[in-house]
């Protein structure tokens, strides 16, 4: 998954009930959080009940089936639940949560084909409007997340083991779905949901951990969104965000349900669900504000505004030894970012960003980076170890991949890009026929506002490229997140600087993601290569562990020939929180803060 931070740290009125029901509230909101927006946030730091969260990035949509952004889903899954989930920091162990027990062969919730997965679903649970959970929220839910397919959204992470492919769509955008074949797939028996995969899916439960998000179907219907129904749902595939009750509503059975949104302030408060199925939890309020800059978050911090922070590795020295503040460091990642990526089919449409449009100095054409060579000048361009160092400080380890230590598939003796301006040169003399070391280029790389990791990456990037050749011209760009996201996907910016953090503890969430035409980035990039596609779909299929692992081998090495993409650093994570704080639990699938264990000293309420 894509975060907004390189640091990793990251309303509308929205509640379970109707539109109308808190017209008057948002208007006193809205006054309130614009006017005095961080003096609302450290009077509610202030509270021992209230936690405030300062953080880089904007939310995208609270529709469960809509962004793949850490930001978003760091919220999204306070307010909705899973079937199973991570056992605390754990990445092997789970526990049930929506599901009263998780599925094993040896507890038979799991046939010995490794096909068929049962699921027994918790009675009692009530949903944020009071209404009680049953299996047939469950079976929608599942079927609502891969069906409504946003492009470049996590539908696909469910998709892949259930029915066998990436998309409803095929490249040209027409619906290739059979909905008989989702709806068998997906079937109530009793208190019991089984699923049934296509085929053999090694981190099926994993993906589940993390993204079988239940949501109300009764409550989806009364405010029109797709009825659970073979005739309808075509109509509710790769929707406008905004044209969705679920983009500013909530209605979940987590420890927190939402109060506000506040789309022009990009805050966000949530409170305690009261009739949650467990114990409540201990705060009752957060309050979650976006602040891009870090000199910002921190004087929140030091000053009482806000309890926890994002802080990118770079200046994780202004906070040590700062009283009151405690750093939570080195937190273990399944992470690589920045990546630099390059877009193949640049959409030209009013776009400043490549200038003339033409290879003629003043700009560069749509298919400008098509050419392997351009890409393989740009990556031997980049100065990875000064990168690391300046940046990082040696908190983080050098990619040469996608694939970070810790999962089957990274490869440490593999090929990859080192900083060689030789070889840099060279390859820019054969780019487009000796035309772009004749002509030259001039076009935009950009960042996203707030990640300040990202936009060190950039300037690295220009200082090697431009010192090649006075033709040679790069202009940066920060762009506020939200614009950031869409420009990407509808692949306005030639070339933009992002990371992943996994969805999942597995090798195939980061070749899927990063090389499959029907990846989030591949996608965004307009990036296809069929050979490519062949050896994702095979490795995930594989269950022989050294047969699995020697796949992701070859696709990490293609990937070095390709060069679709340049990869600097696997990061470690951390945070800066207040010292009253207690309970912190931190996993690395987590993509945003779990607010359920937290509590601050001496709370009384």
């Amino acid at each position: 998954m894509e975060h907004s931070s390189s640091g990793w740290g990251p309303l509308s009125e929205g509640t379970a009930g109707p539109r109308s029901s808190a017209k008057g509230a948002r208007h006193l909101f809205f006054s309130a959080v614009v006017t005095l927006p961080f003096l609302v946030s450290a009077s509610f730091a202030k509270d021992t009940g209230t936690l405030t969260y300062a953080y880089v990035g904007e939310v995208e949509s609270l529709d469960p089936t809509y962004p793949y952004d850490a930001v978003s889903q760091g919220l999204i899954f306070n307010v909705y639940e899973t079937l199973i989930g991570f056992d605390g920091s754990s990445l092997e162990k789970f526990k049930p949560l929506l599901a009263t027990r998780v599925p094993s062969l040896e507890n038979g919730l799991i046939s010995q084909d490794g096909l068929t997965y049962t699921f027994p679903i918790r009675r009692g649970v009530l949903f944020q409007d009071g209404s009680e959970m049953t299996p047939e929220d469950v079976k929608y839910s599942l079927l609502r997340f891969m069906l409504q397919d946003h492009a470049g959204g996590p539908s696909s992470l469910l998709l892949e083991p259930i029915l066998g492919v990436g998309s409803t769509r095929d490249s040209q955008g027409n619906i290739q779905l059979d909905f008989k074949e989702a709806e068998k797939a997906v079937q109530i028996k009793g208190d019991r949901v089984v699923i049934r995969l296509k085929r053999p899916f090694a981190p099926f439960l994993a993906i589940m951990a993390r993204w079988s998000y239940i949501v109300s179907k009764n409550w989806a219907v009364i405010y029109e969104d797709w009825d659970g129904q073979e005739s309808t749902w075509r109509k509710y595939n790769n929707p406008n965000k905004e044209n969705s009750y679920f983009f500013d509503h909530m209605n979940g059975t987590g420890p927190f349900l939402l109060e506000r949104w506040d789309r022009t302030s990009k805050q966000v408060l949530l409170v305690r669900n009261e009739r949650y199925w467990r114990t409540p939890a201990s705060l009752k309020r957060i309050v979650m504000t976006a602040v891009p800059e870090f000199s910002t978050r921190r004087l929140l911090l030091q000053g009482g505004g806000a309890d926890i922070i994002d802080v990118p590795r770079s200046f994780v020295s202004q906070l040590k030894d700062v009283t009151g503040v405690r750093l939570q460091d080195d937190l273990p990642r399944l992470m690589t970012d920045p990546v630099l990526f390059f877009t193949f089919e640049i959409n030209s449409e009013a776009n400043p960003d490549i200038g003339s449009g033409k290879l003629n100095g003043k700009g560069i054409p749509p298919d400008f980076f098509k050419d392997k060579d351009l890409r393989k000048g740009f990556a031997y361009s980049f100065d990875y170890d000064r990168f690391l160092k300046d940046a990082y400080g040696g908190k983080a380890q050098r990619a040469k991949g996608s694939i970070p230590p810790g999962l089957p598939g990274y490869y440490p003796e593999q090929r990859f890009h080192a900083y060689d301006l030789a070889k840099a040169k060279e390859h820019f003399r054969k780019a487009w026929a000796g035309k772009v070391w004749e002509k030259g280029f001039h076009f935009t790389l950009t960042y996203n506002v707030g990640g300040e990791l990202r936009e060190l990456a950039c300037r690295v990037l220009k200082n090697g490229v431009e010192s090649l050749n006075p033709k040679f011209k790069i202009d940066l760009r920060g762009v506020e997140w939200a614009s950031f996201v869409d420009k990407t996907q509808k692949r306005k910016m030639p070339m933009f600087s992002r990371g992943w953090i996994a969805d999942y503890p597995d090798p195939h969430n980061f070749a899927f993601p990063f090389f499959h035409s029907q990846g989030r980035y591949p996608i965004a990039q307009a990036y296809r290569n069929p050979e490519m596609d062949r050896l994702t779909e095979e490795a995930v299929a594989e269950v022989n562990v050294q047969r699995r692992r020697n796949l992701y081998f070859k696709i990490q090495d293609l990937a070095f020939e390709e060069a679709p993409q340049i990869y600097t650093v696997h990061p470690s994570g951390v945070y800066a929180m207040s010292g009253q704080l207690q309970g912190f639990v931190d996993n690395p699938v987590f993509l945003g803060i779990y607010f359920y264990p937290l509590h601050k000293k001496s709370s009384r309420f």
